[in-house]
């Protein structure tokens, strides 16, 4: 199967300002994960969206995906609290 391709919005990096570096670290390696299995068993589809999200500690990484593309596109990061606002 072929990787899929991965977007990352510019507000992300924005998100990712705001964040610890060494959680950043984590964050975006959990990202890169997503290009080979876009649904990991730990991922779960939003109610009401087409979107899905991934825990990374107390964080949360909200994405979507495009299969028929191979795209995976990263629209927000950010603490649990405050990501689904």
């Amino acid at each position: 199967m072929e990787p899929y391709r991965i977007i990352i919005k510019r507000s992300v990096s924005k998100d990712l300002r705001k964040i610890p570096k060494k959680d950043v670290q984590q964050i975006l390696e959990a990202i890169q994960t997503l290009a080979e299995n876009p649904r990991p068993a730990q991922s779960k589809k939003l109610s009401g969206q087409e979107r899905y999200r991934l825990r990374q500690g107390s964080y949360r990484i909200l994405y979507s995906i495009e299969d028929e593309k191979l795209v995976i596109c990263v629209v927000k990061v950010g603490n649990r609290r405050d990501v689904y606002r």
